[in-house]
């Protein structure tokens, strides 16, 4: 069956219209309580909004994919989806438990002449295809749906020169505290990650054990990811925060073992030792090597006579 084109909505007033809600009190920033909102039909559903979202929800029973990855989504969780980006829901059955939680949604155009506009694109959480909600404790939640609470008051409220100020103040702060709490879910699922890392470690070592290196090249941070089943960006999060190195240099690093390996128990020469690591001009072998080691590759040979 050829997959559908995706129901593309382009305003806020699209969305309350599709979602049978009343028309939205502001036409770029609006504040759903999910309550409200019926469930969806039983069945596959994609869509494609051109404006930003920010849900908090509980008794979600909608399998996700986030572009192409599965979401893992449960119970009390936050997900964030950035405009122009695919999110397909499987619906299962209609369950007796009501959804409960927020949606919180806004356009790009609210964002306009103000520094948001730009920093916005440096949260990691609204990447293409991360693929972990973010599961929040009960004070934490309290902090979230307080700040949602404060945007839907405001512009609830007599519109004034003030209030986009304060609106924008309020969503960076609601920016700010997700990402602490994000990286907070790094450090507090260290066991899980932790595991990542050694199917890292043992992705990377059977890459540069074969002929993949000569004929391909180096792993890029796409094909490790891929391999882990994980978004780069959530890769490199991840990884930051366990050893304070991303994912390149993790990968870097390890191709440094097996140039210093090659260097100190063969007799290849420094451009064979290049070429059969992926590398289409020695200089640029030798360069990343002293960048690494503070030494050039002759210089790390000599050192064993």
């Amino acid at each position: 069956m050829p997959n559908k084109e995706p129901l593309r909505i382009k305003t806020i007033s699209e969305f309350h219209q599709y979602r049978n809600l009343p028309k939205p009190e502001h036409p770029l920033v609006s504040v759903i309580n999910l309550q409200d909102v019926d469930e969806l039909p039983a069945g596959e559903i994609s869509m494609v909004k051109d404006f930003y979202s920010i849900a908090l929800k509980r008794n979600f029973n909608v399998k996700m994919k986030y572009g192409q990855q599965a979401y893992d989504f449960d119970e009390g969780t936050m997900f964030f989806m950035a405009p122009g980006q695919v999110l397909r829901l499987e619906v299962e059955k209609v369950t007796a438990l009501k959804q409960s939680g927020w949606m919180l949604l806004f356009h790009p155009d609210f964002l306009w002449n103000t520094p948001l506009a730009k920093t916005i694109k440096q949260y990691e959480y609204f990447n293409y295809a991360v693929n972990e909600a973010l599961f929040l404790s009960e004070k934490e939640e309290t902090i979230i749906v307080g700040i949602i609470q404060n945007i839907r008051q405001e512009y609830h409220s007599n519109i004034d020169k003030f209030s986009q100020d304060i609106i924008i103040a309020q969503l960076e702060l609601l920016l700010n505290y997700s990402d602490r709490f994000y990286h907070r879910q790094f450090i507090t699922r260290k066991i899980a990650n932790h595991q990542v890392l050694h199917r890292l470690e043992v992705i990377l070592a059977d890459y540069f054990k074969n002929d993949a290196l000569a004929t391909q090249g180096l792993p890029t941070v796409a094909y490790v990811a891929d391999a882990l089943n994980v978004s780069p960006g959530y890769l490199s999060g991840m990884l930051k925060t366990l050893t304070g190195q991303s994912t390149q240099q993790h990968i870097h690093n390890t191709l440094i073992e097996k140039a210093k390996e090659k260097l100190s128990t063969t007799a290849l020469t420094v451009s064979e030792i290049a070429y059969g690591l992926g590398f289409e001009h020695p200089q640029s072998f030798s360069k990343l090597f002293k960048t690494k080691t503070n030494l050039s590759p002759l210089e790390f040979r000599a050192s064993f006579n």
